[in-house]
């Protein structure tokens, strides 16, 4: 499998690593995802795509806010890999995140894991 690393970036409360592995591109974003740090996340999805990848895995376990303004990233990106033919994978959810996505409705639309590993193997 390709485990490598593609990039990160990093703007004071949100850092976001990506990497690939299989046909996968796991996106871990590690911190607060709000309107100020969307565009952290919103830039290395939209990267994913544009070099073919549609299938995304987000490994949420270190993402300890998120926002409408985040939701509403992760939500474009889904829109984005399915007009690819792939989807958005949300794996390892903490409570105070999960939460976010019941609230609003938006846990319906994507594809919930509990690890990602469990993620990487469906």
């Amino acid at each position: 499998m390709d485990r490598q690393t593609v990039g990160s970036a990093n703007r004071g409360r949100l850092r976001v690593e990506v990497r690939n592995d299989g046909a996968s591109a796991v996106v871990t974003p590690v911190g607060e995802l709000d309107h100020h740090t969307a565009d952290l996340l919103r830039e290395p999805l939209e990267s994913c795509l544009d070099q073919g990848r549609s299938r995304l895995v987000v490994d949420c376990s270190q993402l300890q806010f998120c926002d409408s303004t985040g939701l509403n990233v992760l939500l474009g990106a889904r829109l984005k890999a399915e007009a690819a033919g792939g989807g958005v994978h949300l794996a390892g959810m903490l409570p105070v995140v999960a939460r976010v996505f019941e609230i609003t409705g938006a846990e319906a639309v994507f594809t919930v894991h509990d690890s990602l590993e469990s993620a990487l193997a469906d």
